[in-house]
């Protein structure tokens, strides 16, 4: 009998139907490409640079969360902006944000800064607010961090964390969000 249309010729229930999975699978797995096209990975790489990343640390980030990042979320500390009194990020990091290109570029301001000041003194980030507070909750953190991340039009698993210290390493879990990077590693060129 000859399978209808939309039948995949994929094993049947009748007897035997262990070494037949068996050997569809088999033959599937042989079927597939062992190693990702290389025109995917030159988008890959491509991508990354208009990230300001390395190509191990985007292909990293896109593996765990299986989508894009669309976003990027600084700390203050990973801006180096962590007194009023000087409340511009630095030339050579103020650079490399500015070369990123078409994604969204968010900031979490520790106190006593002030996210509105923070805001004006530095147009080239999308957005900014202050950040959770050291004695809030883990679901506190939580909810600050999603409601910041969703109010951007983004899902968690779309933004990258970039901090520089332990608390906002745990940013990225209370998040869900699709990875962290350490500010030196990022900032590095």
């Amino acid at each position: 009998m000859i399978p209808g249309i939309g039948h995949n010729q994929g094993p049947t229930m009748e007897r035997g139907q262990k070494w037949r999975t068996f050997q569809w699978q088999k033959a599937r797995a042989e079927a597939m490409p062992k190693a990702m096209p290389l025109m995917v990975v030159k988008m890959h790489v491509a991508r990354a640079h208009q990230l300001g990343l390395d190509y191990p640390p985007y292909a990293a980030v896109r593996k765990a969360s299986g989508r894009d990042i669309m976003g990027l979320l600084f700390s203050s500390n990973a801006l180096r902006v962590v007194r009023a009194a000087s409340p511009y990020i630095p030339l050579e990091r103020g650079d490399v944000v500015r070369a990123v290109e078409g994604e969204q570029k968010l900031a979490l301001v520790h106190r006593p800064l002030s996210a509105d000041m923070i805001r004006i003194a530095n147009p080239v980030l999308d957005a900014v607010q202050l950040a959770p507070k050291f004695t809030d909750s883990w679901g506190e953190m939580r909810a600050h961090l999603g409601n910041f991340i969703n109010e951007r039009r983004l899902t968690r698993d779309q933004v990258l964390i970039i901090g520089d210290t332990a608390f906002e390493r745990d940013w990225t879990t209370a998040a869900r969000a699709a990875g962290y990077l350490d500010a030196t590693r990022y900032f590095a060129g």
